[in-house]
């Protein structure tokens, strides 16, 4: 099994990408993985003390087969950042794992990453991996599809990510055209139109939005892990997007996630049971909302398709 390289994308967050790249060290594959680091420059002088000490950090990391470090010279944002990194590493071997700064990983993480894209690379319908799933109540299977790429730990394959479409009215206007807005939102239990809407209006720069929006046309589908390999640290406050919130919070899974060949078909019991969980955070952003003047709910619901 040939590994794939690891993408991690850093911003202005020193503690962070320091806490992601030493639970990834703990992965007993990373010591024969490739590592490509991608530092954002800073877009003001309140970012550019923080975004040097990221670079400091990153300068010093080691415990992998190697460390590639890409230091922007400009602002790209991190939809640019992710979109631009990603087409330059996976044009060179085909397969990517990605990470953003505040993701903490299982030491199974890159175990089941590498396998499952090993395993489903022949499946055309299959998009991406995904290493987190939604902290639902209802008990999930092992591994199972369902069409939603997701963003926080994934990995995908070259002729899958060449297809992405960054034109996000063409995306919404095909929607449409076939009635599928509604199968968008799960079936009216979050915005996530919205949130495409949004994002050709300037008012978020999402590129997972658009990634969704694209396998969802084309019914392309995800393996999510029934156990989650990814805890997202992120909803501290302390990122572009997001508020402080625990409603993404979730147990880090204790053993390996078994990656068995299984038909790649939708999950329909996982997929009511995501309807369920966005239902849950709906309400809850919905109670923040009248709290915070609707502050909240837009900068939680950004993150969830940053």
């Amino acid at each position: 099994m040939k590994l794939a390289p690891i993408i991690i994308f850093t911003y202005n967050r020193p503690d962070h990408t320091r806490k992601t790249i030493e639970a990834l060290q703990k992965n007993e594959l990373a010591m024969l993985s490739d590592l490509f680091l991608f530092s954002d420059s800073f877009k003001n002088e309140t970012d550019k003390i923080q975004v040097y000490r990221v670079r400091e950090y990153l300068g010093q990391v080691n415990n992998f087969n190697s460390v590639t470090i890409i230091e922007r010279e400009r602002n790209f944002g991190l939809a640019n950042n992710i979109i631009d990194g990603v087409k330059q590493i996976i044009d060179s071997y085909g397969k990517v794992i990605v990470l953003e700064d505040d993701l903490i990983t299982s030491p199974f993480f890159l175990k089941y990453m590498n396998e499952a894209l090993d395993m489903y690379e022949p499946a055309a319908n299959v998009v991406s991996i995904h290493g987190y799933v939604y902290p639902v109540k209802s008990k999930l299977p092992s591994t199972f599809f369902l069409i939603d790429p997701g963003s926080l730990g994934w990995g995908t394959w070259k002729d899958r990510w060449d297809q992405y479409d960054a034109n996000g009215a063409r995306l919404f206007e095909e929607l449409k055209k076939r009635k599928l807005t509604n199968k968008f939102n799960y079936d009216g239990a979050y915005p996530f139109t919205k949130m495409l809407q949004d994002q050709i209006e300037g008012k978020n720069s999402s590129w997972v939005i658009r990634w969704y929006a694209y396998a969802l046309l084309n019914n392309k589908l995800t393996l999510y892990p029934g156990k989650s390999l990814v805890f997202h640290n992120g909803s501290d406050g302390s990122g572009t997007h997001e508020g402080a919130s625990d409603v993404l919070d979730v147990e880090l899974s204790s053993e390996p996630v078994p990656v068995i060949e299984q038909q790649t078909v939708i999950n329909q019991e996982a997929r009511e049971a995501f309807k369920t969980f966005f239902r849950s955070i709906r309400g809850s952003l919905v109670r923040r909302a009248f709290r915070k003047t609707g502050k909240i709910i837009k900068k939680l619901a950004s993150k969830l398709r940053s």
